[in-house]
């Protein structure tokens, strides 16, 4: 089985395999885009990526993530496995196989262990195309070679402070 690590760079970045290019930086979308007061942050830790904050339901809120650009164009991908550790909190990871940074997007949740390492491995279809929360009628099985976007979220009313360390995303064949 072909494996391709993408580590995370002490800048709280993806790190290139030979195949997977990520852009240098991570986007911040939380609920204040429709006037929630959910906040969060991203930063490098011990070479871990962390994605913490505070989930606010106020204002109709209830969410908070990060995202980053990626491309697996020359990736032959069947799995993607992650190393993290949580608070106890149940996640999403999120897929864009389009340029938009607002449109559909293909979903798995995972939940999280408080302060234990964990290894989540995920096919093509383990992932739901979603649309702002919702799922989506048609749902076309996602192609692990046209990723061009990977992010994490927390929703589903999950009030208060969370926290989710990432110290690894595997690409595997």
């Amino acid at each position: 089985m072909k494996t391709h690590l993408v580590p995370l760079l002490a800048a709280g970045l993806l790190l290139p395999s030979t195949e997977v290019i990520a852009v240098p930086s991570w986007y911040i979308v939380n609920d204040s885009v429709m006037g929630g007061l959910s906040t969060s942050q991203i930063y490098e830790k011990n070479d871990n990526l962390i994605f913490a904050g505070t989930v606010s339901l106020e204002n109709n809120g209830g969410f908070a993530s990060v995202r980053a650009i990626i491309n697996t164009e020359n990736e032959p991908s069947k799995q993607i496995a992650l190393r993290v550790k949580g608070d106890g909190k149940t996640y999403q990871l999120r897929l864009r196989t389009n340029q938009y940074m607002d449109g559909p997007a293909y979903t798995v949740s995972f939940d999280t262990q408080e302060d234990q390492w964990q290894v989540f491995t995920f096919t093509p279809s383990d992932f739901i195309l979603t649309f702002r929360g919702r799922t989506l009628e048609q749902q076309p099985t996602i192609n692990f070679q046209k990723i061009s976007q990977l992010g994490f979220m927390i929703a589903k009313k999950q009030q208060g402070e969370f926290k989710l360390e990432i110290n690894q995303i595997a690409f595997k064949g």
